[in-house]
């Protein structure tokens, strides 16, 4: 595995990172079950008739999807700007990723530009950026389009957006992420892409969602980095 990824990172000029997952778990002390259940209450106040399934959903991106499928985008609205102020108080009990750190710093002593692509808000991925000296290191980053999770991946427009950003062609481009939703936009976007398989059961089926890679902690991509650098 570290042969291939090697060989990958030799033909790449660009990494684009995912950020819960394999930079950090950003609700790991304010659960996102707990968060999402506070968007719950935004749509009761608002007058949103509920379904039972919503009312139990435990990820909170989940629910922004499902408010924005409504169409009523002042709802939307309400639910993302209270989901961007839970995002940034999370930053704060973070937890980081083993490694994650080091595969950023790696990338950039090899000579690869690294980009974080993030469902969650952009101002939520540079606080911790900062509050863990990683600001100079990571440009752009590319965070939740405002009040439209129709644009979060798997769309794979904001993956084409930082591979623009970045002057790099698609094909010289890898993501780095930890859901299908990563892997189906990676390769909508014609980048190349590593599944982070931080559970067991996502070793299979990022393999089948047609994960160019596949790696089971962080420690195997900053190896890989650091030899070819």
């Amino acid at each position: 595995m570290s042969a291939d990824l090697g060989r990958l990172f030799s033909g790449v000029g660009a990494v684009l990172l995912d950020f819960d997952g394999p930079v950090c778990s950003i609700f790991a002390g304010y659960p996102a079950p707990k968060v999402a259940a506070e968007l719950v209450d935004v749509l009761r106040r608002r007058g949103v008739d509920v379904t039972p399934d919503l009312a139990r959903e435990p990820d909170p991106l989940e629910v922004l999807r499902c408010t924005g499928a409504t169409g009523d985008q002042s709802v939307t609205q309400a639910v993302e700007d209270a989901l961007c102020i839970a995002e940034l108080r999370a930053i704060e009990s973070a937890t980081p990723t083993p490694y994650g750190r080091e595969v950023i710093v790696a990338a950039r002593q090899a000579g690869l530009s690294v980009a974080a692509v993030s469902n969650n808000s952009a101002g939520a991925v540079t606080a911790y950026l900062v509050a863990h000296r990683l600001a100079g290191y990571v440009s752009p980053v590319i965070g939740r389009a405002y009040a439209d999770p129709g644009c979060m991946k798997p769309n794979p427009e904001p993956i084409l957006q930082a591979v623009h950003s970045l002057g790099e062609p698609a094909a010289r481009c890898v993501l780095i992420g930890d859901s299908l939703s990563d892997i189906e936009g990676a390769l909508a976007a014609g980048v190349q892409v590593i599944g982070y398989a931080n559970r067991n059961r996502k070793v299979d089926a990022f393999r089948r969602a047609g994960a160019d890679w596949v790696v089971t902690n962080m420690r195997e991509v900053a190896n890989a980095l650091v030899r070819g650098a």
